[in-house]
C-alpha cells in the first residue's frame, strides 16, 4: 500500500512522493523520491557492505545482479525515476503511488541520471557481463503463494447460488503486505460478501476492517427476530448462531488478542439495532446497511482508541488501529443483485461477454480522490470557503493523503486536542512515533475525512460474466478493458487474434518473430495458472510494451529487493468473482 515503510519510525517514517513539484535543474531533472538515503544506494563509493546493511531481503537473488553488472540497469532506473517508474507520469499512473506527500524536513533529493550512469560505466568489475533470472518455478512459486479459489456449492442449501466461484491471491510490494482480502457466505441472510481493503500508514488498519467489517455487514442485514435471538443467547450463555462462514487463505489471520474488544463492540452495535427496531418492518435495505455497517465500524475504531485498554498490548493495538488507514472496497452477491460499497481508491470492475465473444469492462465504483471531481467539491462543501485553496493541495487531502474516503486516520477526523491528549496518555511506542504528533497544515475544521462508501447497485444479466475487485496496485499498471479481456480469456480458454499492435515502436524482424511465437504459445500458458488472479497479476507485473508477458521483465521485478520493489509498484490484491450465467438467467425467466 502507499504510505510508510514498514518498521520504520521518526523521519523514515514519511515517504516522499513522487511528485514533490521539485523543478527541472540544469544538470538534469531532479526528483523528490525513495533516494540512496532510503534504499541504501552509495552515491560516492561502491563498497558491498552498504549494500548488504541496506537491503537484508533476498539476498541470494540480489548479490548475483551485482555480480553481473545486472546492478546499473536496475538502479539506473528505480533511483533515478527514469521513464514510467515512480515519478515520471504513465498513461494508467497520473499520480504518486505513495499514500502520504513528503514532510519537508524529511525529504531526500536524487542526483541526476547522467551522473549516476556516467559513474556506473567507470565501475564494472566484470568482464564478461551475466544476466541472472528467476526460473519459471521460481516465479510461479512466488505468484501462487497466497491464491486462493473456492467454488460454490451447485445448491447451498437455500437456493441455487448465481455465483460459481471465486479466485483471489496478493502479491506483496511492502513488507509486511499492507493489503488484505476477505471473503465470506451469510448465513441467516442470502449472499455473500467479498472484499478488498487498501492500508496505509502501516497494516494495522487494513487487518482491523478485514476482520471486522463483514460482520458489521450481516448484522446489519439480519431481521429484528434473529438479533434478538442472538442476543437472548449471549445473555443465557448459549452458543451463539453463526452469521458468517469464511473463505480464508491460512495466510488471512484473525486477531485473536482482540476478538474479545471486537465482539464486545458488535454487541453494542447490534444491541442498538434492536433498540431502534420494533420488529414492525421486515425488508431490508442493502444499500442503507452497508453505509450504516461502513460508519459504524469507522467510529467503534475511533471510540476504542479514545477509550482505551487496560492491557497495554491491545491498547497499542487500537491506536495503531486508529492512527494508520485503509480503503475499502466490498462487494454483496444476492442472486441478480449486486452491490458496491466502495470507500477510497480501490475499485471493481464487471466484465460483460457482449454477443460477437468480445469483452467489455463496466465499472462499479469511482475512486475517492482528486480526480473525481464530486469528490472534490463535496469536500469543498463541507468546509468554509477561505479553506477551498488549502483543503485539497497538489492532489491531496490538506496536501498530504491521496484517498478522500478511509477508515482510521483519526490524524484528519480528531480534534487536535482530542489528538494531542490520547498520545500524551498512550504508550511510549506511540508518543515517539514523529507522524501521530505531526498536526496536519491548515486543519482548522475537522473532520476532513470520512469513511462513509459510496454505493452502487447493479441487476446481474445472463452477460456478466465476473466481477474483478482489486486495490490500486492492479490499476496503476494494467487499464480496465485490459483487465477485463484477461480475466476474460482466461475464463474461456479462448484469444482473440487481434493484429499485434506494436505503438510506435521500431521492431526488427527477430522481435516480430519472438512476438508471433509468444503469441503461439498463449493458449497453452493460459493454463499455467489454475487461478485468475494469479493469472492477471502475472500481467500485471511481466507485461512489455507489446502487452505481452516477459518472462525476464517478470523474473527481475519479482527478485527486487523489498524497499525497491516498492518504489516500482504497491502491493497488489485481487478477487475475480465468477457468475453463473444459466442460473442468472433463470431468475430473470421468474419476474
Amino acid at each position: 500500500m502507499e504510505g510508510p515503510v514498514p518498521g520504520r519510525t521518526s523521519a523514515r517514517f514519511w515517504v516522499p512522493a513522487a511528485s514533490g513539484g521539485v523543478p527541472d535543474s540544469p544538470a538534469g531533472r531532479m526528483c523528490v523520491c525513495p533516494g540512496p538515503r532510503r534504499i541504501g544506494i552509495p552515491i560516492r563509493s561502491s563498497s558491498l557492505p552498504l549494500f548488504s546493511d541496506a537491503m537484508p531481503a533476498p539476498t541470494q537473488l540480489f548479490f548475483p545482479l551485482i555480480r553481473n553488472c545486472e546492478l546499473s540497469r536496475i538502479y539506473g532506473t528505480a533511483c533515478y525515476c527514469h521513464h514510467r517508474h515512480l515519478c515520471c507520469s504513465s498513461p494508467y499512473l497520473a499520480q504518486s503511488r505513495l499514500r502520504y506527500a513528503p514532510h519537508p524536513a524529511y525529504a531526500t533529493f536524487c542526483r541526476p541520471k547522467e551522473s549516476w550512469w556516467q559513474y556506473t560505466q567507470g565501475r564494472r568489475y566484470a568482464s564478461t557481463p551475466q544476466k541472472f533470472y528467476l526460473t519459471p518455478p521460481q516465479v510461479n512459486s512466488i505468484l501462487k503463494a497466497n491464491e486462493y479459489s473456492f467454488k460454490v456449492p451447485e445448491f447451498d442449501g437455500k437456493n441455487v447460488s448465481s455465483v460459481l466461484g471465486f479466485d483471489s491471491n496478493q502479491l506483496p510490494a511492502n513488507a509486511p503486505i499492507e493489503d488484505r482480502r476477505s471473503a465470506a457466505t451469510c448465513l441467516q441472510t442470502r449472499g455473500m460478501l467479498l472484499g478488498v481493503f487498501d492500508g496505509h500508514a502501516g497494516c494495522a488498519c487494513s487487518q482491523a476492517v478485514s476482520e471486522r467489517l463483514f460482520y458489521y455487514i450481516a448484522v446489519s442485514l439480519l431481521p429484528h427476530e434473529t438479533l434478538l435471538e442472538i442476543e437472548n443467547a449471549v445473555e443465557s450463555g448459549r452458543a451463539l448462531l453463526p452469521i458468517l462462514q469464511w473463505h480464508k487463505h491460512p495466510n488471512d489471520y484473525f486477531s485473536k488478542e482482540a476478538s474479545k474488544l471486537y465482539f464486545n463492540s458488535l454487541r453494542t452495535y447490534w444491541q442498538e439495532l434492536i433498540d431502534l427496531n420494533t420488529g414492525e418492518s421486515t425488508d431490508i435495505d442493502v444499500k442503507e446497511a452497508l453505509i450504516n455497517a461502513f460508519k459504524r465500524l469507522d467510529n467503534d475504531i475511533s471510540l476504542e482508541a479514545q477509550v482505551g485498554d487496560p492491557n497495554s498490548f491491545l491498547n497499542y493495538l487500537v491506536l495503531r488501529v486508529a492512527f494508520s488507514g485503509a480503503t475499502a472496497c466490498v462487494a454483496h452477491v444476492d442472486g441478480v443483485d449486486l452491490h458496491v460499497a466502495n470507500t477510497g481508491d480501490s475499485r471493481a470492475m464487471l466484465g460483460v461477454q457482449e454477443e460477437d465473444g468480445s469483452w467489455s469492462a463496466v465499472t462499479l465504483s469511482n475512486d475517492h480522490n482528486a480526480q473525481n471531481e464530486r469528490e472534490l467539491e463535496r469536500l469543498k462543501l463541507e468546509h468554509p470557503k477561505n479553506e477551498a485553496k488549502s483543503v485539497v493541495k497538489q492532489d491531496r487531502l490538506l496536501g498530504l493523503l491521496m484517498p478522500f474516503r478511509a477508515f482510521g486516520d483519526v490524524k484528519f477526523k480528531w480534534s487536535i486536542d482530542l489528538q494531542k491528549r490520547v498520545i500524551e496518555s498512550g504508550p511510549d511506542q506511540l508518543n515517539d512515533n514523529e507522524y501521530t504528533k505531526f498536526i496536519p497544515p491548515n486543519y482548522y475544521t475537522p473532520p476532513y475525512l470520512t469513511a462513509e462508501p459510496e454505493v452502487t447497485y447493479h441487476r446481474l444479466r445472463p452477460q456478466d460474466k465476473f466481477l474483478v475487485l482489486a486495490t490500486d496496485g492492479l490499476w496503476e499498471t494494467m487499464h480496465r478493458q485490459d483487465v477485463v479481456r484477461i480475466v476474460g480469456e482466461y475464463l474461456t480458454g479462448m484469444h482473440h487474434q487481434q493484429p499485434i499492435a506494436v505503438g510506435g515502436y521500431k521492431v526488427t524482424l527477430g522481435q516480430m518473430h519472438g512476438l508471433l511465437t509468444e503469441r503461439r504459445a498463449k493458449m497453452s500458458s493460459v493454463f499455467e495458472d489454475q487461478n485468475a488472479a494469479t493469472h492477471l497479476i502475472r500481467h500485471a507485473v511481466g507485461n512489455n510494451e507489446f502487452g505481452t508477458v516477459d518472462h525476464e521483465r517478470l523474473s527481475k521485478m519479482l527478485s527486487l529487493p523489498e524497499e525497491l520493489a516498492r518504489m516500482y509498484r504497491d502491493d497488489i490484491t485481487i478477487i475475480v468473482v465468477q457468475f453463473n450465467s444459466h442460473v442468472v438467467g433463470a431468475y430473470q425467466n421468474q419476474e
